[in-house]
């Protein structure tokens, strides 16, 4: 009888280690599980959604009716005025937030432009020089973005004008970048009465070109189906 329930207890002993030898693998395997990645400051699709990638390229058109905006003053209406503008830009680096979000800006056009400045026939092009610039997109309040000049030059944009007597020349820059805002309603970029002041050029280009426009919605054409992004 006692060699029986000697036999019997190291068998249920057996049978415990057993049981806690298969519980101890499962409880390691959650203890080195990955932890999900943290919500960066650029997602797409939505708020905390998924993480914009490094390399991705961002698009976006002018907010619908409405221009961009080179003016002669900050609060004037005289100037141009382009029914068409857009812009592509890479995400070199997205942090988690919160913090700052950087991208190079590779493309920016204007089309279909008027003017009504005196002596100004019409608007033969304008084109940004210098690309491309590095564009900072932080979560702190208010979202701020600025744009900064890159390797090749100061930011800096080449506005071509019509006039009774030929075409003139304007040369606008910045050299200490513009700044704007981003926002998760319409998910826009935005720069309002961003002064450029004249590099070069006749009397007849403003000493200082102003400006202004809203892009949105802004969205990820590196990802299926082209979703906005927000900024967390």
């Amino acid at each position: 009888m006692r060699i029986r329930r000697t036999l019997a207890t190291a068998a249920l002993a057996a049978a415990a280690m057993l049981a806690a030898g298969t519980v101890a693998p499962a409880q390691a395997a959650d203890a080195t599980a990955p932890a999900a990645a943290p919500v960066a400051v650029l997602t797409h699709t939505s708020l905390a959604g998924p993480n914009v990638s490094v390399g991705d390229v961002l698009t976006a058109d002018l907010v619908g009716g409405t221009t961009a905006n080179f003016s002669s003053s900050a609060t004037g209406t005289t100037g141009i005025k382009c029914a068409t503008s857009a812009f592509s830009a890479t995400v070199i680096t997205n942090p988690a937030a919160s913090g700052t979000a950087t991208e190079s800006l590779n493309t920016q056009t204007f089309g279909s432009c008027t003017a009504n400045v005196i002596g100004v026939t019409g608007v033969q092009s304008i084109t940004v020089n210098n690309l491309a610039y590095i564009n900072s997109v932080s979560d702190a309040a208010g979202f701020p973005v600025s744009l900064d000049p890159g390797t090749a030059g100061p930011v800096q944009t080449t506005v071509v004008l019509k006039t009774i007597l030929g075409t003139i020349t304007c040369v606008y820059r910045a050299p200490g970048g513009l700044a704007g805002t981003t926002n998760n309603i319409g998910q826009t970029i935005g720069f309002s009465a961003q002064a450029l002041p004249k590099f070069s050029g006749p009397s007849t280009c403003f000493p200082v070109g102003y400006f202004t426009a809203t892009y949105g919605p802004v969205r990820d054409i590196s990802v299926t189906g082209n979703p906005v992004v927000f900024v967390n």
